[in-house]
Parts: C-alpha cells; sequence; structure tokens
C-alpha cells in the first residue's frame, strides 16, 4: 500500500470519485479526510499492476456499497448522460467508441467535451481518451473513445 502523502500529491489533492479537493491535514476519520483507495485491486488479474487513488474517506466508504458513482458537472448542459465510470471501464477493456452525452447545441457539446477529458485525465491516468461531437437531429452527440 502506498503511503497516503504520495498518492496525495500525485493526484493534486482531488477525489479521483467526486473530483473535490482533499483537504492533507483534515483527519482520515472524518468523512472529508483523505483516503486511498485501490478499487482496481479487487477486479486486477494476479500479477497486474493496481492503481491506488485519492478519495474522500466517504466517497470511498460508499464505492464500497455501490458501484463508484462519477458525476457531470452541474454546470454542463448534456440530456442523457452515460454513466462516466462504466463508459471508462468498457472502453479500457474493448477500444472503440461510445456516445456519452446529448447536448442541444455546438457550444454546449464543446463545453462539456472539454470539461469530460479534464476529468477523464484524473479519473483515468495515464489512458488517452478523445472525444468526437456529432451534428443530427437538431442536437450533438458526444462521443468518448481511447485513443
Amino acid at each position: 500500500m502506498s503511503d497516503l502523502n504520495e498518492v496525495g500529491e500525485r493526484d493534486g489533492w482531488r477525489c479521483w470519485l467526486c473530483d473535490a479537493a482533499v483537504d492533507p491535514d483534515a483527519s482520515t476519520n472524518s468523512d472529508l479526510g483523505p483516503s486511498v483507495d485501490s478499487y482496481s485491486a479487487a477486479k486486477a488479474k494476479k500479477g497486474a499492476a493496481v492503481v491506488e487513488r485519492l478519495a474522500h474517506r466517504a466517497c470511498n466508504t460508499m464505492k464500497g456499497k455501490i458501484a463508484p458513482v462519477v458525476p457531470w458537472s452541474a454546470d454542463l448542459f448534456v440530456v442523457d448522460p452515460s454513466p462516466i465510470f462504466e463508459s471508462v471501464e468498457r472502453l479500457k477493456a474493448k477500444g472503440g467508441r461510445e456516445i456519452v452525452a446529448r447536448c442541444p447545441d455546438e457550444r454546449d457539446a464543446t463545453q462539456a467535451s472539454e470539461w469530460l477529458l479534464d476529468r477523464l485525465s484524473r479519473l483515468a491516468p495515464g489512458v488517452r481518451f478523445s472525444t468526437e461531437l456529432k451534428p443530427g437531429g437538431g442536437q450533438y452527440m458526444l462521443a468518448l473513445r481511447v485513443d
């Protein structure tokens, strides 16, 4: 298991699940305190490298009860957004492309695309993603792919 400070510094003291800041000085017993999450360890094949990530204690604990939820920003105008975590896991395993949201106009789609790529840089470090905006039917489809 990695040192909490090493993981925190590497992850910029941001929770990989909710993307909010984690206070490095908070008690590890506090809901908003720092913890090291090794979610991928439970899913990893024997001998595979495990990535440990920084999470709030409450986010890490909740994730143990239900599948991890990585929310879309409330500032975005997206319709029918796909669950981010599940889309990322599928694309990492199988490749290809997946429609992850619909947006009413190009500006909203561009904003959602930029936000998603930024968010994925912290959610799945080491994996390169790209997005594609496809107009059609009076809306824009936001597609995600692994490069």
